[in-house]
């Protein structure tokens, strides 16, 4: 399990995070969902020690306060909303960069795999500044993948932590990533997830965590989480779940979407 216990977190003078008390379990996605500047990336910062923050980050029973460095890489890869390279690196050298903090630096196999994983097969040799924005995000994807492969080593789990991973994917990729997050857990990592899609949260999250102002608004399974109430207080309009938009207007149903080509789990 991971907890983060009683959470004060400030950027700079602002105070962003009031106390949260927050809790995540391997084996499981947890989706942190809530409305713009409402702490969520701030709360994943909090758990990866980015930000100044008063309170406790448990990882698998462990206060991550005296762990090491190299202890903490060995069992969180963290993705973050952004990269920026001021090198030109090729793909294959910006994912290679997991192993240098994993425990699996002899697998010389794992970097083909994860770039399999998340579709960019013959990526290898391109330099990573000529990628579009998709598929650099899910090049460091592929990289945070290489540093904790496996998602249970010597039945520790290990957990994918990550800000976004789909914001800047097509549906199809999207779900892609979103299978690939589910597969893990469902191999025994856990999964933290910052989100803003609640179609696709709700569709693969084992449990979400809906913040406002700082505060953590609710928590729980998805159908609990995903009420009209919850979510018109939350984004501060009027939305009504499970209904219907009106015949002129179209719309996408990511519940009745599926890759044409299942694959394996890379696992």
């Amino acid at each position: 399990m991971l907890e983060a216990r009683n959470i004060h977190a400030h950027i700079g003078k602002k105070k962003i995070l009031h106390g949260i008390d927050f809790q995540a379990r391997a084996g499981e996605i947890t989706a942190i969902v809530g409305p713009n500047g409402s702490g969520k990336s701030t709360l994943l910062k909090t758990i990866t020690d980015e930000v100044t923050f008063t309170g406790e980050i448990i990882l698998n029973g462990q206060d991550t306060a005296k762990m090491k460095p190299w202890e903490l890489a060995t069992l969180r890869g963290v993705l973050p909303q952004s990269a920026t390279l001021a090198f030109p690196f090729t793909v294959i050298e910006v994912v290679r960069m997991g192993l240098m903090t994993g425990i699996s630096g002899d697998r010389i196999d794992i970097p083909a795999r994860a770039l399999a994983a998340v579709g960019l097969v013959g990526y290898s040799g391109r330099f990573y500044q000529e990628l579009s924005g998709g598929e650099q995000q899910r090049a460091q994807l592929a990289r945070v993948l290489c540093q904790v492969w496996q998602p249970v080593v010597d039945n520790i789990p290990r957990w994918l932590l990550l800000d976004e991973p789909v914001a800047s994917l097509d549906i199809g990729h999207q779900l892609l990533v979103m299978q690939l997050m589910k597969d893990y857990a469902l191999s025994g990592g856990g999964v933290i997830a910052v989100m803003h899609d609640l179609n696709l949260s709700a569709m693969f999250a084992d449990r979400m965590a809906m913040i406002m102002d700082g505060t953590i608004l609710t928590a729980g399974p998805p159908n609990e989480v995903i009420q009209t109430d919850i979510l018109s207080k939350a984004y501060g309009c009027s939305l009504t779940v499970n209904k219907v938009p009106a015949p002129e207007h179209s719309f996408v149903l990511p519940h009745l979407a599926t890759m044409e080509t299942v694959k394996a789990r890379p696992w």
